[in-house]
């Protein structure tokens, strides 16, 4: 099929489309008046102590840290697709609070994401994400314990690394905690089916091959992808701040990170990990209404691990972080007393 054919059963293609995020506006219809964040810095991670990490192809990666650097542990969180570090916040408040000076917090922006640099579209890849995570790893953390914590794309990054350097694992990566994610891609499962149509095949050829008009037609790029985004961000009503928050960083992404990133979300597989994964406390932890990466994912990930946690969010939808944060901190606070347990000297940390 031509671009110029492609191009025009996208148009043609729009209005349904968008008519999918109908979905969307019933999930926030009726939202209660009481703001729960009413005074919510949710940018205070922005003013954490920032360094910059250097891929091994030339992307500058923005990092940000909290603790001490004499933390007996360090957790570095992993964002998702169209999101940035900010997607961590209630995780970072709470371990600031939790833990003190035990747990040094580590967040970066992925490539293509947040403040971080761009790569071209042979770079946009789960394996190259994984490669990312091997090298903050060793530029801020090149000594002690370490628990790595993904989220949906995130979680993807962390077991692509496991397939890089199974050396790290039980070594120096003491528990990773994977949330809302799969090892193997989403083209039968979640957004895939979604996905699976002719206007995205569009974008793809022409982000290959048309990148100005791309350009052009940004605002018809997110009509095809970002409705699906939002309606599967949670699954009951939430605080309208919180709705705003994930709603900016899902348009402060830019449509060729969009596109780029979906051949590999649907196609890759690194099922093959999991053994590695597997020499390490893990928690798998999912919401059951989750539309990206359904629970029956989780499911069967955790079915490969045999130190597993798996835990079943009622109600969430894909941003389960954001969401439930509560539930998410306290799962996180039984993965780190076990990676404390299992890695740090056999030291454990009491909680509280």
């Amino acid at each position: 099929m031509s671009l110029v054919n492609r191009m025009g059963l996208l148009g043609a293609s729009l209005a349904t489309l968008a008519s999918s995020a109908g979905l969307y506006a019933v999930k926030t219809a009726g939202a209660p008046a009481h703001e729960i964040y009413q005074n919510e810095d949710f940018d205070e991670i922005l003013r954490l102590p920032r360094r910059t990490v250097t891929t091994e192809d030339g992307v500058p990666l923005v990092v940000r840290e909290s603790g001490s650097a004499l933390a007996p542990l360090t957790v570095v969180f992993v964002h998702g697709y169209c999101l940035r570090m900010q997607s961590w916040h209630m995780q970072y408040r709470h371990l600031r609070e939790q833990w003190g000076r035990d747990v040094r917090a580590v967040f970066y922006d992925q490539r293509g994401h947040g403040e971080s640099g761009f790569s071209g579209a042979e770079k946009c890849t789960i394996a190259q994400l994984g490669r990312d995570l091997g090298r903050v790893i060793d530029e801020v953390a090149p000594t002690g314990p370490v628990v790595v914590v993904g989220h949906s794309m995130g979680g993807m990054t962390a077991i692509a690394l496991a397939s890089q350097r199974p050396d790290l694992f039980g070594e120096r990566i003491v528990g990773a905690g994977l949330l809302a994610t799969t090892a193997a891609g989403l083209s039968k499962t979640g957004i895939g089916r979604n996905l699976e149509n002719p206007v995205i095949d569009a974008f793809r050829y022409a982000a290959r091959t048309a990148p100005g008009f791309v350009q052009f037609a940004r605002g018809a790029a997110r009509a095809v992808v970002t409705p699906i985004l939002r309606a599967a961000s949670y699954g009951t009503v939430v605080s309208p701040r919180l709705v705003k928050l994930s709603d900016r960083m899902l348009d402060e992404t830019s449509v060729l990170t969009i596109v780029n990133f979906l051949r590999t979300l649907e196609l890759h597989d690194e099922s093959a990990a999991l053994p590695v994964l597997g020499t390490v406390p893990v928690l798998v932890l999912s919401g059951d209404a989750d539309m990206v990466i359904p629970y029956a994912s989780s499911e069967a990930l955790a079915e490969e691990l045999p130190d597993v946690e798996l835990k079943r969010v009622r109600g969430a939808g894909h941003l389960v972080q954001l969401e439930f944060p509560e539930v998410v901190d306290r799962a996180l606070d039984r993965l780190i007393q076990r990676s404390f347990t299992q890695g740090v000297n056999g030291r454990q940390i009491a909680i509280g």
